[in-house]
């Protein structure tokens, strides 16, 4: 067989492999809808699911720099989850119900072994999401990427009624905000994290703090992306969600006030949750102000609903039934200045 292609550090054999380990990982993703995978783009039949007035919601995005963490680590099995969780908890909090996945996989060398990891963790994150992973990507480009490097990014669609997405435009003066925890860090801020612990507090992925207990720092910053589609499904079904923000950069003092109404601001109680020991420690090795902290990382909440007073008995209803932890978080007031206030007490 030719080898011009494998001289320039390209392996078809090793490209080949992949698809053959992935197939299985790509096969428990089915759903109602969704086409195989082998053609040149993903299908997926709208038709089949009985939405009379259908709107398309989509969302890309990938890890960022966590993916450094993996590779510190040797651990590739869940950052997939992560790549899947940041696309479809965007495409969640606007309502809609997550269809379909697509990966892209941009490496310096094609290792089968690794790379097979790395989609099992994105069809992991499919299947809490209930989305089909229809096709993807990887491209291998030693030029551009040393041979143990790896980028990861995902794309993801979704749909909902027309009269039932969720913008924001609902929420009013008076109505509660309730905070769904965290897993962790999720994937945010990992430039900063790196930096604050790893370059200037002399940790490493092995290190072992008192506040973590049994796990590692790495075991800690490696907890996939929390993926809330599951949980929030059965309130989107009830019409009692006013608004729903998903924190990841940006956090609070960014993200929240994308959806709520001018004149309006959203004040939370800081002390009305439990923020984990990891955000503590990143702001003590970090020297992060407490601002800063609120603008940079989800502090333990990774998504906060916007309710009317008298849906919060039904939504606290609900997420029980989903076994989903809450909190409540703070109340939506007037704006006098500030579209995000951080108190202590409300």
């Amino acid at each position: 067989m030719p080898t011009a292609y494998e001289n320039a550090g390209v392996s078809v054999e090793a490209g080949y492999e992949v698809v053959e380990r992935i197939q299985q990982h790509v096969a428990r993703t089915a759903r109602k809808g969704a086409g195989g995978i082998g053609g040149f783009g993903g299908t997926f039949d709208l038709s089949a699911l009985g939405y009379s007035q259908p709107v398309l919601v989509s969302g890309t995005d990938g890890v960022g720099t966590k993916l450094m963490v993996a590779k510190a680590a040797h651990k590739h099995d869940s950052i997939g989850i992560d790549c899947v969780a940041m696309c479809v908890n965007d495409i969640v909090a606007q309502g809609a119900e997550p269809l379909f996945f697509l990966d892209y996989i941009a490496c310096g060398k094609n290792d089968p072994e690794l790379l097979e990891q790395v989609v099992k963790g994105v069809a992991d994150g499919c299947m809490q999401a209930g989305a089909a992973l229809v096709g993807g990507e990887t491209a291998e480009m030693p030029d551009m990427y040393d041979a143990d490097e790896y980028d990861l990014a995902g794309f993801t669609v979704g749909v909902v009624e027309k009269d039932k997405l969720i913008d924001g435009s609902a929420i009013e003066q008076g109505d509660v905000i309730i905070g769904l925890p965290s897993s962790g860090v999720h994937s945010n801020g990992f430039s900063l994290i790196r930096k604050a612990l790893f370059k200037d507090g002399g940790l490493d992925v092995n290190s072992r703090l008192e506040e973590l207990g049994d796990e590692t720092l790495g075991e800690e910053l490696l907890k996939p992306t929390k993926i809330y589609a599951k949980a929030l499904k059965p309130l989107f079904a009830s019409d009692v969600l006013h608004g729903v923000a998903h924190i990841t950069g940006g956090s609070f003092v960014e993200k929240v006030p994308r959806i709520i109404p001018e004149g309006l601001a959203a004040a939370f109680d800081i002390d009305s949750w439990d923020v984990p020991p990891i955000f503590k420690i990143l702001q003590q090795y970090g020297h992060v102000d407490d601002l800063e902290m609120y603008n940079i990382f989800n502090m333990g909440i990774g998504m906060v609903l916007m309710v009317a007073p008298g849906s919060v008995a039904e939504v606290v209803r609900l997420l029980d039934a989903e076994n989903e932890p809450h909190y409540i978080v703070g109340r939506i007031v007037k704006d006098n200045g500030a579209r995000v206030e951080l108190r202590h007490g409300i």
